[in-house]
Parts: C-alpha cells; structure tokens; sequence
C-alpha cells in the first residue's frame, strides 16, 4: 500500500463464540452477526486483506464440557472445533450476502463444507481479495482457539493480531465487569501482559505473539467504529507490543 494507506496490510482478527452471541444466550445472534459482518466489510473495503480465527463458546466449551459432563478433554474439544466450524459458516453467509468474498478454511478435513487449511493457499485467497475465515482452531485437543489464531496470524505473515472483545473495551488491572475501579491499559509489554497474568488470551497464545514479535490490540467489537479506527492507526484499546 502506498504512504497514505492504513498501517496494516493484512490483520488477523481473532473473533470469540461470545463475539457472535451477543446478547442471546445461546448460538448466534443475527443482529450481532450482521454487524460483525459490516465492520468486516468496511475494513475490507479499505484495501486491507482480512482473516479471521473463530471461536466456538456461543456453542460448546470443551474444557468446561469435560470437567462438567464426563465426556474426556480430547473428545470434548474436537467437538469444539465443530462449533467453530458452524461459526465460521455463518460468518461466511452474512459476508457473502454482502458481496464480500469469502473461503472458510477448517483444521479438521470437512470438504462438503470448507477448503483444508493449506497456508499457500489461504495467503493466495488473501491476495485475491478474499476474506479467508479459519475454523477448527489448530486441529488438535488441548490447544485454544486463541493460539490457533496467533498460530494462523504468524503463518499468514499478518501485521497484527485483532482480539475481539465484547464489551471489553482493552486490558485492565483486573476484571472491569466485576471490579469498577479496574484501570485500562493503553499499551503493555508482552512480559507484564504474561508476567501479570492479565486474562489477556491463552498463554500459549500470548508467548507465541511475544517470540514471534507480533503485536496484539486487544479491543471492544461492540462499537462499530473501532475496528476501522485501529486500520487507519488510531489509538484504540490495549496494544501490547
């Protein structure tokens, strides 16, 4: 991009099951949807390639699944992965139904429904100008979604990795919906973010950012403009670098 273009030319923007839940329950929310969906268009519009990591908490937590339910952590995060992969479909629809091209890509092999995630062609999905969504987190139990969203962003060669907050508007000292003197931070370090044990994401996650030197803006998704705002380089939630 040229000198006056946004900052970043490829992001990664990490999206939690809670990021399409919005104010439902359970599932999907279609209104939340839908505006996910148009911030995605906006940025995309400015020139910038986009992929996205999905979560699948909205639907099925296999951590939580497994300590409650009896069913092992293996079985229960794969199960997981396949919330991600209905996140991820539905994400695809409310783009595409905006013109916005797009390819799911899974970790687990479903060729009915989504490309195999093959680097290569993810980065040539991306040149083209298309939105590339990667579901089934890293394909394998006992990893987050998180890492697979640093993993991926590393793997793209993407500028930045975006995690999507709902009604978190960045880091804070400690939790802001429980505690109402919590401080936000405007910007972190890796080591305070790990050091502090902040909630940031994962800490698998969060060490893979820092040995790899990829920044992190950690941000409220509620608010429509924010993600824009962050592609043209303004100061928007946490940034941990």
């Amino acid at each position: 991009m040229g000198g006056n273009g946004p900052p970043y030319r490829r992001i990664l923007l990490k999206l939690s099951g809670q990021a399409l839940q919005g104010p439902a329950g359970y599932g999907i929310d279609k209104a939340t949807l839908n505006h996910v969906a148009g911030q995605i268009e906006n940025v995309h519009g400015l020139g910038v390639e986009v992929a996205v990591a999905v979560g699948g908490g909205n639907i099925w937590r296999g951590e939580e699944q497994a300590a409650t339910s009896g069913i092992d952590r293996a079985t229960a995060d794969y199960m997981g992965m396949l919330a991600t992969v209905f996140n991820a479909l539905a994400l695809k629809g409310a783009l595409e139904v905006r013109n916005v091209e797009t390819r799911v890509q899974s970790a687990i092999s479903m060729p009915q429904v989504a490309e195999g995630y093959i680097r290569q062609l993810a980065i040539d999905h991306l040149e083209k100008g298309r939105v590339v969504i990667f579901a089934a987190g890293t394909g394998n139990p006992f990893f987050t979604t998180d890492t697979a969203g640093a993993l991926r962003a590393l793997e793209i060669g993407a500028d930045v990795l975006l995690m999507a907050k709902n009604r978190v508007d960045g880091v804070y000292t400690a939790d802001p919906l429980v505690d109402p003197a919590a401080q936000r931070y405007d910007r972190l370090s890796f080591m305070d973010a790990l050091s502090q044990g902040l909630g940031v994401m994962d800490v698998t996650a969060l060490s893979l950012c820092m040995d790899n030197n990829l920044r992190i803006v950690v941000f409220d998704l509620t608010n429509p403009e924010n993600l824009t705002k962050i592609i043209r380089g303004e100061m928007v939630g946490t940034l941990i670098e």
